[in-house]
């Protein structure tokens, strides 16, 4: 199985087995999707780019506010989160959730999947 087809596999496995985790992605730095679980509905070119758009003000603002390494940008709207989270030097996973999210639950399993996909792109 190659890199990409195990990030896939990574992702997917987010979607599935953690609850109101409605779609996952891997973005490269420059805004290039490496992998989607996307809905039909999401359209994969919009959200790698706003992604690393998201990416960029992200490690801006931690930066330029002293607030150390960036490790987390989340959105919230009135339908649920969106959430950029760094997966390794050159990749930020980024996360769909539904409205009632449990966000305590989805933080540690983004978080292990983020360490996995940086261990698999390394």
């Amino acid at each position: 199985m190659s890199r990409a087809e195990q990030v896939l596999k990574d992702i997917k496995t987010l979607v599935t087995n953690t609850p109101d985790v409605e779609a996952a992605a891997v973005i490269d730095n420059d805004g290039l999707m490496i992998a989607s679980a996307l809905s039909s509905d999401l359209d994969d070119d919009a959200v790698a780019a706003m992604g690393a758009a998201l990416l960029g003000m992200g490690e801006r603002a931690a930066s330029e506010l002293s607030r150390g390494e960036f490790e987390m940008v989340m959105i919230r709207g009135g339908e649920g989160y969106l959430m950029l989270v760094r997966a390794g030097m050159d990749a930020v996973l980024c996360v769909v959730t539904s409205r009632n999210a449990k966000l305590g639950l989805i933080f540690l399993d983004v978080n292990r999947s983020a360490k996995s996909v940086a261990r698999l792109l390394s």
